[in-house]
């Protein structure tokens, strides 16, 4: 890691800075995969997999018979972790529920929203070297709950033409209605604009590479939903001297173990901590079976001391990381102070993959700065608010006076005139 002491401001920005990504050219390219899908459809899903995923597709949906056959190659043990996990994210996220309030904003005068849920919308699940099933928990369930009545999900296939089943067994378990073998800038291109197999989407949700990410912007443009920009994954600690240096470690190395193109930055005013703390990173990345990916992640990661946890936390604010880690005796304090974060994670004994597993708060977070203006999901990123209002005989001629004055200083006599005519009757 890259030790930075006593930064001035006019230098936060340059240690705030995401590792950069070439947009032009990535756009160009993943552009060109979103045209072909719009043209040739399925056609082109199938190349892809087999330029891609190296896999010759014969059937692009996955039959119910694969999803039952899943469970059984699912151990009991895994099982029994993702029903605990299962429960916990439906208890938090069933908070979230909201019902219609009706407001009288003056006599006869009412209005309310009503939450409606999208009726069909799309999730990508990331493949790969780590098949995400975690997040075929985090974006199902809320769907579930909001009463999402299409949910499909797309995911890389193996070589095989497989799906992994952990992610077969958690999308039947959160009510997915359909899957389909399909990864990258495709499968956002065919959720978005629909292909012979699959239907378009009236949203679409999950997390990915630079590829995937790209392709969400880029069809986010053309009017196409998405729940939120998001790129690399990133964690920052910030530390005191009541932090365990072992486990700020262990929790870089966990956000780390990503990709090579996530970012840990470990923000504290205790030089012992960061000493403490690269030690510790060297002895346990050893043990990591995705060590060499942990280490390349390293590279792009910084350990700044600040002279004071004021500074820290102002520091922490402007980075407006994706996961904010608070290794302290003190967190709840310091949490008061947290403007800016994906979701915060109190106290030594917090880990951040506790959110990404299981405590029941959701991890499809903004990343790369976004936290400062987005949240992250919940059941509110598959609902819709439509607001309703109505008007009595005694609330029309109460309010009607100000309608009037106010429509005609903007010089709309037809909008005056709706409710003239209605006075008139009275």
């Amino acid at each position: 890691m890259q030790i930075i002491r006593y930064p001035s401001k006019e230098d936060w920005a340059g240690i705030t800075e995401r590792p950069a990504i070439e947009n032009g050219m990535l756009r160009k390219q993943v552009g060109k995969i979103i045209a072909d899908v719009k043209k040739n459809g399925d056609r082109s899903l199938k190349r892809y997999a087999k330029k891609f995923d190296g896999v010759d597709l014969k059937q692009i949906a996955v039959g119910q018979h694969e999803i039952i056959a899943a469970e059984n190659n699912v151990s009991a043990s895994l099982k029994a972790a993702i029903n605990v996990a299962i429960e916990n994210i439906k208890r938090f996220h069933a908070q979230q529920v909201e019902g219609i309030k009706k407001i009288e904003t003056m006599e006869g005068v009412q209005c309310w929203r009503r939450p409606t849920p999208m009726k069909r919308v799309g999730l990508y699940i990331p493949g790969g070297s780590a098949p995400l099933f975690s997040t075929v928990l985090m974006l199902g369930i809320p769907a579930q709950i909001a009463g999402c009545s299409e949910v499909v999900l797309c995911t890389p296939p193996s070589k095989d033409g497989s799906i992994h089943p952990a992610i077969l067994y958690a999308a039947q378990k959160v009510g997915v209605t359909e899957i389909y073998r399909c990864g990258g800038a495709q499968a956002i291109a065919a959720m978005a604009y629909g292909t012979g197999s699959i239907k378009k989407v009236d949203k679409i949700f999950g997390p990915g590479n630079q590829y995937v990410t790209a392709a969400k912007q880029l069809v986010q443009m053309d009017g196409i939903a998405i729940d939120m920009p998001a790129g690399p994954s990133e964690v920052c600690v910030l530390a005191d001297a009541t932090a365990n240096a072992d486990f700020v470690a262990a929790d870089l190395l966990s956000q780390a173990e990503h990709g090579p193109d996530s970012q840990v930055l470990l923000v504290t005013n205790d030089e012992s901590i960061i000493e403490r703390t690269i030690k510790s990173l060297h002895a346990q990345l050893g043990l990591l079976e995705r060590k060499e990916i942990a280490s390349k992640a390293l590279e792009n990661s910084k350990a700044v001391l600040m002279k004071d946890m004021d500074g820290a936390m102002a520091l922490v604010n402007d980075y407006a990381a994706e996961h904010l880690i608070i290794a302290s005796d003190n967190a709840h304090h310091y949490g008061t102070k947290v403007i800016n974060a994906g979701s915060v994670f109190l106290g030594n004994f917090t880990p951040e993959s506790a959110g990404d597993y299981a405590s029941g708060t959701n991890h499809t977070l903004p990343t790369n700065g976004y936290a400062r203006a987005y949240s992250g999901v919940s059941v509110d990123s598959f609902v819709k608010k439509i607001t309703f209002q109505q008007i009595s005989k005694q609330g029309i001629q109460k309010i009607g006076k100000t309608i009037i004055t106010m429509a005609e200083a903007e010089g709309l006599d037809a909008h005056a005139n709706a409710v003239k005519i209605r006075l008139n009757q009275l």
